[in-house]
């Protein structure tokens, strides 16, 4: 992991992963604009945050700067689109630390049809998995870096993620479920 300070926060990061058992499930929920609505014990532990510091705040509280953006922007669209996604995640705690998470997201829908949050389960990958992911997110966040701008960086990276995915023939969901 990186040793910048971590982002959107003064917050520098620790290197060091914390983790949590296969048998437990962070849970959080948020309003249609991604600010935290709900969020359980162990998602709070692992975070390093009480309910009160989490609740209004928007989740990208916990994004850690080595996240890349275009997985980002991929998970985001397909749930504002109506749709789930599986991600692998890696998130930053309060203190810095990281942790990383096979997250799957939802819409959460009113009985008119219109979306009314998010809704995330989170369980613990496998180190295997981590490994994989963590290296292909070094690569997307290398091109984001290289880039002459944010938007940009996340196009190439986008692109590069779409040239992997196309190669295995796999949704991106499919392909985290392949690690």
């Amino acid at each position: 992991m990186t040793s910048a300070l971590s982002h959107g926060s003064k917050t520098a990061l620790t290197g060091v992963e914390r983790r949590f058992d296969s048998d437990e499930i962070l849970v959080s929920k948020t309003d249609p604009k991604g600010r935290i609505t709900y969020a359980n014990r162990t998602f709070l532990r692992l975070a390093q945050y009480s309910e009160q510091e989490l609740l209004g705040a928007p989740h990208s509280i916990i994004r850690h700067p080595d996240m890349p953006g275009c997985v980002f922007q991929l998970l985001w669209d397909t749930v504002m689109a109506g749709e789930e996604i599986f991600a692998y995640v890696v998130n930053r705690s309060k203190s810095g630390d990281f942790y990383w998470v096979l997250a799957h997201v939802t819409p959460t829908f009113g009985g008119d049809g219109r979306i009314l949050g998010y809704h995330s389960n989170r369980r613990c990958p496998s180190r295997e998995a981590i490994k994989t992911a963590s290296q292909l997110y070094g690569e997307l966040r290398a091109l984001e870096r290289a880039a002459t701008s944010p938007a940009a960086g996340r196009a190439q990276a986008a692109a590069r993620l779409g040239q992997i995915l196309d190669s295995c023939g796999q949704t991106y969901s499919q392909f985290v479920f392949g690690l």
